[in-house]
């Protein structure tokens, strides 16, 4: 059965040596042009004083763009890729705008598995399919990890995962397609992967069961990938192509194309600011769509015979307590009985597991379904030692992959998930497939493309490979320590009087993480505007931190609070219901909104929580996983 195995790997290992030198011969040398606008760059993003222009700000740069006068390139699309795409057409010099129909983050891109990986399956698919196709993709997903955690270190790390094996096959197999893993990822590694014994397993993951299906552990093959804060990294994403030139405006709504006079080619936008209510055009050479799921949608604006490129594909994750997963240790199970991947990962402290891939219809608010958290329950608990219950779930979402359409396959497993970049109306470039790990490589293709298409002048090459996002630069792990020692919290008790309260280690990591080195901007209003309370009892989450992204992060509601600039709506639906009130009373006194604006609020916010099927809010009646 091994032997059998292994027979591609010789022809694996010679693609492997000459995938990575052309890869690594790909890199073009930076000119001293591009090293002049990049130091200019950083230079600014790393001033502790920074500050991201007004809405209001951005929001008549993109009115003030006109026929005579356009953008170079309007991006559709507030996520991963079109923040991304934001990013690297402003660091080229071009002038950008880029429109977010509901908030940056708002979709796929803040619904991830949270991690940044090359993708293993993708490399097995390599090995037994001879597929060139699959092992360029891992190569490339692999140099792209490796970026993304340094362009943001403080939202991003190397995260150890564990793969139980059960028989002695198991463990070679395993051992030795992880390895390669390691050997492709070249100089790009982030750590190497080794094998444990079952008893150092079961020290390094107290919870792994013993025994599975009649069979005893036989040991672990531990290897590396990135993990990270997937909507904060997309924020961030934002908020520096903001500072870098971009106008960036969420809760806008493109609601028609403009054409020119013959009708062909499209030159701008009609918008709908979705806050004020008010509407108006904005002209561009190139317009990108980067609207992810939603990009059918786009292109049938432009053309309403256009023939759909996305299949879409639900990906369900649910979130337990800590205790299911030890702190710096996550657990992969590359194929379960029903042969699906299942994995167990801490995050934020708690523990993310999943996951489902199944074909879906394509929703602003997307809702796992019952059988699908079982199943997820189901697959978790044949690997661990401790009874696994349905009333642990304390939050449960689904997100929607947007994966371009092969039509020759049979299954979602089985379309690729490599990007694509079209032009398929004049003046219309859509981006779309990829995952999150790529997502800077993808803008890079669209912009390109838009330079191509529009044929613009920008003043420099790519720069995003080596430009870190705000709050990254001189970034450090002993960071909060800072912030721990200089800082308090001022408190208002329900009386009314004001108390100091400890910047206790908890929250000042939570803090560095989280925003970087601007976190003592944080701090301080925490300290000097009594804004020093958490936001829900066992959470690092401070009221602070909501006035903060009012000011800084272009939060204007809140569930962009909840569920984007925190991550509480995913980490304990009950605790972030419970932390509404104060949310939204904080981003009142920011954003001056009335009572029926606050009422507004609290019923969205109620709305978007019942969409994650915790424990609380699920209706479930078969009885399984409900142990007390």
């Amino acid at each position: 059965m091994a032997a059998s195995r292994l027979k591609p790997l010789a022809a694996v290992l010679v693609a492997s040596g000459a995938s990575w030198a052309a890869m690594s011969l790909a890199q073009p040398p930076a000119t001293a042009n591009d090293r002049g606008s990049l130091e200019a760059l950083r230079w600014k993003l790393a001033d502790p004083a920074v500050t991201v222009p007004h809405r209001e700000v951005q929001e008549s740069a993109l009115i003030g763009a006109s026929p005579t006068s356009p953008l170079d390139v309007l991006v559709i699309g507030g996520g991963a890729t079109g923040c991304g795409v934001a990013l690297d057409a402003a660091s080229r010099g071009l002038r950008v705008g880029l429109v977010e129909r509901e908030d940056f983050s708002s979709g796929t891109s803040s619904r991830s598995t949270k991690l940044i990986h090359g993708g293993v399956r993708y490399l097995e698919k390599a090995f037994f399919n001879l597929d060139y196709g699959q092992l360029k993709l891992v190569f490339h997903a692999l140099r792209e990890r490796k970026q993304v955690i340094e362009n943001a270190p403080h939202l991003c790390h190397a995260l150890p995962c564990m793969t139980p094996c059960f028989d002695w096959i198991e463990v070679f197999y395993y051992w030795i397609g992880l390895k390669m893993y390691d050997l492709v990822a070249g100089r790009r590694m982030l750590h190497l992967s080794r094998y444990y014994s079952g008893e150092e397993s079961v020290e390094l993951f107290p919870t792994l069961a013993r025994k599975g299906h009649d069979r005893s552990l036989k040991g672990t093959v531990v290897y590396y990938d990135g993990q990270m804060n997937d909507s904060r990294l997309n924020v961030g994403l934002a908020c520096t192509a903001a500072l870098v030139g971009a106008a960036v405006l969420n809760h806008a709504e493109v609601i028609s194309f403009i054409k020119d006079e013959f009708g062909e080619r499209i030159i701008g936008a009609r918008i709908q600011d979705k806050l004020s209510g008010k509407e108006f055009e904005t002209y561009a050479k190139v317009i990108v769509n980067a609207a992810g799921p939603f990009c059918d949608s786009v292109r049938k604006m432009a053309n309403k015979d256009a023939p759909s490129m996305i299949c879409p594909s639900s990906g369900v994750h649910i979130v337990l307590p800590d205790y299911y997963s030890p702190d710096g240790m996550g657990l992969i199970v590359p194929k379960t009985k029903d042969g699906r991947v299942v994995f167990m990962l801490p995050w934020l402290g708690k523990t993310v597991a999943g996951t489902t891939d199944s074909n879906t219809s394509i929703t602003m608010l997307p809702e796992p379904h019952e059988d699908e958290i079982q199943f997820i329950l189901d697959a978790i608990s044949d690997y661990l030692n401790v009874q696994v219950r349905r009333v642990d779930v304390l939050s449960a979402w689904s997100g929607i992959r947007p994966l371009a359409i092969d039509p020759s396959a049979k299954s979602t497993e089985s379309i690729s998930r490599d990007h694509v970049v079209c032009e398929d109306h004049p003046g219309l470039i859509t981006i779309t497939g990829g995952k999150w790990t790529t997502y800077r490589s993808m803008a890079e293709d669209a912009v390109d493309a838009a330079v191509k298409a529009g044929k613009l002048n920008p003043t420099s090459s790519c720069l995003t490979d080596n430009l870190r996002i705000v709050g990254g630069y001189d970034w450090d792990p002993a960071s909060f320590t800072v912030l721990a020692q200089q800082y308090v919290r001022m408190k208002r008790t329900y009386g009314g009087k004001v108390i100091p309260g400890l910047m206790d280690s908890t929250i000042s990591k939570h803090l560095s993480h989280a925003y970087g080195t601007l976190a003592a901007r944080v701090a301080a209003i925490a300290q000097n505007e009594n804004l020093g309370k958490r936001l829900a009892h066992g959470y690092p989450f401070l009221e602070a931190e909501v006035a903060y992204c009012a000011r800084n992060e272009y939060c204007e509601s809140a569930v962009d609070f909840i569920a984007r600039r925190s991550r509480l709506a995913f980490l304990d639906t009950d605790a972030a219901g419970r932390a509404l009130p104060r949310v939204i009373q904080i981003l009142a006194a920011e954003h001056k909104w009335d009572k029926a604006r606050q009422k507004l609020e609290m019923q969205k916010a109620k709305e978007f929580l019942e969409t994650f099927k915790s424990s609380k809010n699920a209706q479930f009646h078969d009885g399984k996983h409900t142990g007390q």
